[in-house]
């Protein structure tokens, strides 16, 4: 009688051959063959991020959001949505506000990338974020980054003058008020529900009157 060890080999050796045999056995008609893993194809490219150049070398598909986190250890930048939806991937690019989460990091070749982490430091913090630290405009924070870069950049756009979907007259310069500012920020998602007191940082740091309050 076969001994225990024996018996061990021998059903490894019925199962590595009828494993060998089904790789072997030929398709049914019809059957898919799986293609080939593609191999990831990377490029070059150049960005000033917060006021440095950075040289990298990434997948053609990463998304800028991606290479701030995991390349460039950038998380004040959040992934909430990853749709486009929620804001809270909200940096500047060439001066504008974008959705990180939805444009490829190849796409910037050459331009100066702001994060929150460029807008300011604990020592020395931007206007913005003192104002929003003042006003209490968060709770779990979660969102912060991205609403501040945005607010920062709404400011900005009104006072250059691009009307919105609530400015009264295009060909006016748009005031600063609760209407604009809302309308404005509309693609920045508080789950926290903070939104009034985000105006309040904005009218403060703006120095317009909001809702009967002087900043």
């Amino acid at each position: 009688m076969a001994n225990v060890t024996e018996m061990e080999i021998s059903r490894r050796g019925v199962m590595a051959v009828g494993a060998a045999s089904a790789m072997l056995a030929p398709l049914p008609a019809g059957a898919q063959v799986p293609a080939p893993k593609a191999v990831p194809v990377t490029m070059k490219v150049s960005l000033e991020v917060n006021g440095t150049r950075r040289d990298l070398e990434v997948d053609t598909r990463t998304t800028l959001l991606d290479v701030l986190r995991e390349n460039l250890h950038l998380t004040g930048t959040k992934k909430g949505c990853d749709h486009g939806q929620c804001g809270a991937c909200t940096v500047m690019a060439g001066g504008k506000r974008i959705n990180s989460c939805l444009s490829l990091a190849v796409m910037h070749q050459g331009d100066e990338i702001v994060t929150i982490e460029g807008l300011g430091t604990p020592e020395k913090l931007h206007p913005m974020q003192a104002a929003f630290i003042k006003h209490d405009g968060y709770q779990c924070g979660y969102c912060t980054p991205g609403q501040i870069c945005s607010a920062v950049a709404v400011l900005a756009e009104i006072k250059a003058g691009i009307p919105s979907h609530v400015t009264a007259e295009l060909t006016a310069r748009p005031m600063v008020t609760g209407a604009e500012m809302r309308e404005r920020m509309s693609g920045n998602i508080c789950r926290c529900g903070a939104y009034s007191n985000i105006v309040d940082a904005m009218a403060d740091v703006a120095g317009a009157d909001i809702a009967g309050v002087k900043a």
